[in-house]
C-alpha cells in the first residue's frame, strides 16, 4: 500500500538508498535534513573527524538537498539548534561532568529523529503518516503480543538496533527501516547502481566532529589518580575527560599498562588498575524501556550488549522496583556507566536500561 512517508535525510549513503528504495516502491516522499547546529557552534577545525554535529552538518544538509532533488522529492531543512542542544549536548557533557559516559545516539534517535523532528516537520507544513531512516534494523508488529517488535538488522557488522533501543510503541509503529534486509556492500552497491550523487560518500567517524572533548568547554578541577590500593600515582586534567578502559593520557609512571577501572566524582578521583580489574559480572539499570513485551517482573534470560560495539553477552536479568540488576554469566570488561544496555533474546530487542551504578 503506497504510504505518505518522510524520510530524514542525514546527506549519508545509507539514508539516501533508503530514500531511493522507497521511491522505487512507489511511495510518497518528503526529504527532511536537520539543522542541529549554528554556524558559531560548529567546531572549525578542518582536519576533525566527520560527524554528525559540528562543521559538518551543513554540507550534510547540501548533500542531503541534493539527494532530494535526484530522486525529485520536496525537501525541508528542520531548524532544531535548540532542541539537539537541550536533549542531547546537554546530557553529554552533564554526563560527562559526572563521571559517566553517555551515548549521544540513543538520546538523538528517541527524542530528536523520531521526536522533534517529527513535530517541526508538520508545523513547516509536511504531511506524512510514517518515518523512514537508513538505519540498519528491522520493525515489524506483533499481532499475537499486540506490540511493535524491533529487531537486528541481517547485517551483523552493520546492525543498528543498539542505537534504537529507547523508541517507543508509538515511535516504532512509524518507523520504516528500509535497510533493515540489506547488508553494507549491498547498499553501496545499490547506490552507485541508483546514480545517487553519495553513491561514495565515507561515513561519519563521531557524533562530533573534533571528538567529544571539543564540546567539553568548562572541564572540572584536577583531582588524584590512584591505584585500586589507594596508593597515589599522579594527577588527573579533570573527570570528563576520562571513560572505563581508557589508557591513554593518564600521566603516570607504572610498571604495566594501567586503566581507568573506576571514576569516583563524589571525590573527583580516578582508580586506575591492570586490564584484569576492567571485568565486572554484574550492574544495576535503571530508566528501563521494554519493547518486546509491556512491563515484565521477576527474571528474565536475555543476551545483553552493554556498548555498541561490544558482543551481546548471556546474562540473567533481575527486575526490582524502578531498575534491574543484571548478572553475566561470565565477567564482561569495561561495563560503563552512562552507557546503554541493550536486551536480545534472538534477533528481538526485549528492551534495555542505561547502566547506572557497577559494583
Amino acid at each position: 500500500m503506497t504510504k505518505k512517508i518522510l524520510v530524514a535525510l542525514s546527506g549519508g549513503v545509507d539514508s539516501a538508498c533508503a530514500a531511493s528504495l522507497l521511491k522505487r516502491s512507489g511511495h510518497e516522499l518528503i526529504g527532511a535534513a536537520m539543522q542541529i547546529c549554528s554556524c558559531e557552534s560548529a567546531v572549525p577545525d578542518k582536519k576533525a573527524r566527520r560527524g554528525c554535529y559540528g562543521a559538518g552538518n551543513d554540507k550534510g544538509i547540501n548533500d542531503a538537498r541534493q539527494i532530494a532533488c535526484h530522486l525529485d522529492i520536496p525537501f525541508y531543512t528542520i531548524n532544531l539548534c535548540r532542541e539537539y542542544e537541550r536533549e542531547v549536548l546537554a546530557q553529554v557533557t552533564s554526563g560527562y561532568s559526572r563521571g559517566r559516559t553517555p551515548n549521544p545516539c540513543i538520546y538523538c534517535n528517541s527524542r530528536i529523529k523520531f521526536g522533534a523532528l517529527l513535530e517541526a516537520a508538520k508545523k513547516a507544513g509536511a504531511q506524512f503518516e510514517r518515518i523512514a531512516t537508513g538505519h540498519y534494523a528491522q520493525v515489524e508488529y506483533d499481532a499475537l503480543e499486540g506490540r511493535y517488535l524491533l529487531k537486528k538488522g541481517v547485517d551483523a557488522h552493520k546492525d543498528q538496533s543498539y542505537f534504537l533501543s529507547f523508541l517507543n510503541q508509538e515511535q516504532l509503529g512509524r518507523a520504516v527501516f528500509p535497510l533493515g534486509l540489506y547488508s553494507k556492500p549491498q547498499v553501496r552497491h545499490l547506490a552507485a547502481e541508483m546514480g545517487l550523487p553519495v553513491a561514495d560518500k565515507p561515513e561519519s567517524q563521531d557524533f562530533v566532529s573534533g571528538g567529544y572533548q571539543s564540546l567539553l568547554h568548562d572541564v572540572g578541577s584536577s583531582g588524584q589518580v590512584v591505584g585500586i590500593n589507594g596508593r597515589r600515582l599522579g594527577m588527573h586534567d579533570g573527570i570528563e575527560r576520562y571513560t572505563i578502559g581508557q589508557h591513554k593520557g593518564l600521566n603516570i609512571s607504572a610498571r604495566e599498562k594501567m586503566y581507568v577501572i573506576k571514576i569516583m566524582p563524589e571525590t573527583n578521583t580516578i582508580v586506575v588498575g591492570s586490564e584484569t580489574d576492567l571485568l565486572r559480572r554484574e550492574f544495576f539499570a535503571r530508566s528501563l524501556n521494554w519493547i518486546a513485551v509491556g512491563n515484565p517482573s521477576g527474571t528474565i534470560r536475555a543476551e545483553v550488549k552493554i556498548r555498541s560495539k561490544a558482543e551481546s553477552a548471556p546474562a540473567t536479568i533481575e527486575l526490582s522496583g524502578d531498575g534491574a540488576r543484571v548478572i553475566f554469566d561470565i565477567p564482561q570488561k569495561c561495563i560503563t556507566p552512562g552507557q546503554a544496555a541493550v536486551f536480545y533474546q534472538g534477533n528481538v530487542v526485549l528492551g534495555a536500561g542505561i547502566i547506572d551504578n557497577v559494583p
